[in-house]
C-alpha cells in the first residue's frame, strides 16, 4: 500500500472477492477533479474526429460516423497519446489498489477508452482479454475507470464470476482469430453474468482471463469507460518484444516499482491469436465478422 494514504484503498474482503470472482469494484479511486480533467482531455481527442472519413491510429469510429457528424466508439492508447491519462495511471490510490492485487512492480501494456454514446453505443461480444495477449503469467488485469456513472441501462460491463479460473475459450472462426467467443459453442453459462455498475470515479478491476462483454447502450446517457491494461512487470507478453518496440518503450510503460529482465513463468491455458483477423484495428472490427453473436438488439436490451 502507498504509505502516504491514511486508509487502505482496497480492503481484504475486496481482495478476496477479486481472487474468487475475478473482478471487484472499488469506489472513489479518482476524485471529481480527476474525472473533470480526464473528460476534458477526452473531449479534445474526440474533437479531432471532425473531418475524418476512416479510423486512425488513435480514433476508432462508429459505423454511423460521418465527417460532419463525428461518432467515436474508441480512443486507442490514451496513455500514450495524452499526458493527462499518463498522469492518472500513476495516481497513488490506483497504484495502491493495483499493488494489493498484483504486486508493487507494475507495467501499462495497453489502454483505451470505450465510448458508449447514448442510444447507439456499440456492444462488445463475450471474450477474454487473455485470448488477445497471453503472458508468461496471469498477474494481468484491466482497470475500468468510470468516467460516467455506469448503470444497468447504459451498457455496463458484464462478467462471469469465477470464469478466470477456467479454460481459455476459442476466439476463432473458420480458422482465424476474431476476438469473440461463439455463444452457442462455449461450455459456459452466460446467464450467470453479473453487471458491473458504479459512480464516476469508481474503478472495476477484472482479471485477464475473465469472460466478459457488454450490450448496447439503450439509455439516453453516455457511458465512457477508460481501460488501463496493467501487468505485473515480470509478466511478459509471449507474442514478443516487438509488441513494445524497444527497451526504452518498455521502461516508459512502468508506472510503479522496477522493470525486470526475468519473466516469471506460471502455467496457464493459452491459445494464440493467430492467424490474425481479416479485419483489424480494434475489437469492434474483428468481432464484426462473428457469425454467431450474443448481444443482438433484443437480447442486449434485456441483459
Amino acid at each position: 500500500m502507498d504509505t502516504n494514504l491514511k486508509q487502505p484503498v482496497i480492503c481484504d474482503a475486496q481482495i478476496d472477492e477479486y481472487k474468487e470472482k475475478g473482478f471487484v469494484v472499488v469506489d472513489d479511486i479518482f476524485s471529481p477533479a480527476d474525472i473533470k480533467e480526464m473528460t476534458d482531455a477526452l473531449d479534445e481527442l474526440i474533437e479531432s474526429a471532425h473531418g475524418l472519413s476512416d479510423h486512425t491510429d488513435v480514433i476508432d469510429l462508429e459505423p454511423s460516423h460521418t465527417p460532419d457528424t463525428p461518432r467515436v466508439r474508441r480512443i486507442k492508447e490514451p496513455f500514450l497519446h495524452h499526458s493527462v491519462f499518463n498522469k492518472m495511471a500513476r495516481r497513488p490510490r490506483l497504484i495502491a489498489a493495483l499493488t494489493a492485487l498484483i504486486g508493487k512492480n507494475l507495467r501499462m501494456h495497453g489502454s483505451k477508452i470505450n465510448l458508449k454514446s447514448a442510444d447507439y453505443g456499440a456492444a462488445v461480444e463475450w471474450h477474454q482479454d487473455w485470448a488477445f495477449y497471453p503472458h508468461t503469467n496471469d498477474d494481468v488485469l484491466a482497470v475500468g475507470v468510470m468516467l460516467d456513472d455506469m448503470t444497468e441501462n447504459n451498457g455496463p460491463l458484464l462478467c462471469i464470476p469465477g470464469s478466470h479460473k477456467g479454460p481459455t475459450f476459442d476466439h476463432h472462426q473458420d480458422g482465424r482469430f476474431i476476438g469473440a467467443m461463439n455463444p452457442e459453442a462455449c461450455d459456459i453459462d452466460l446467464s450467470r453474468a453479473e453487471q458491473i455498475t458504479g459512480t464516476a470515479g469508481s474503478c472495476s478491476f477484472h482479471h485477464v482471463r475473465m469472460v466478459h462483454g457488454s450490450g448496447k447502450n439503450t439509455s439516453g446517457k453516455s457511458r465512457r469507460l477508460l481501460l488501463f491494461q496493467i501487468a505485473a512487470a515480470d509478466a511478459w507478453d509471449i507474442r514478443g518484444m516487438d509488441r513494445i518496440g524497444s527497451w526504452e518503450n518498455y521502461i516508459n510503460t512502468i508506472i510503479a516499482g522496477e522493470p525486470t529482465v526475468e519473466p516469471r513463468l506460471v502455467a496457464a491455458p493459452i491459445r494464440l491469436p493467430y492467424p490474425g483477423p481479416l479485419k483489424s484495428g480494434s475489437i469492434y472490427e474483428s468481432q464484426s465478422l462473428a457469425k454467431k453473436k450474443y448481444f443482438g438488439d433484443d437480447h442486449a436490451a434485456s441483459t
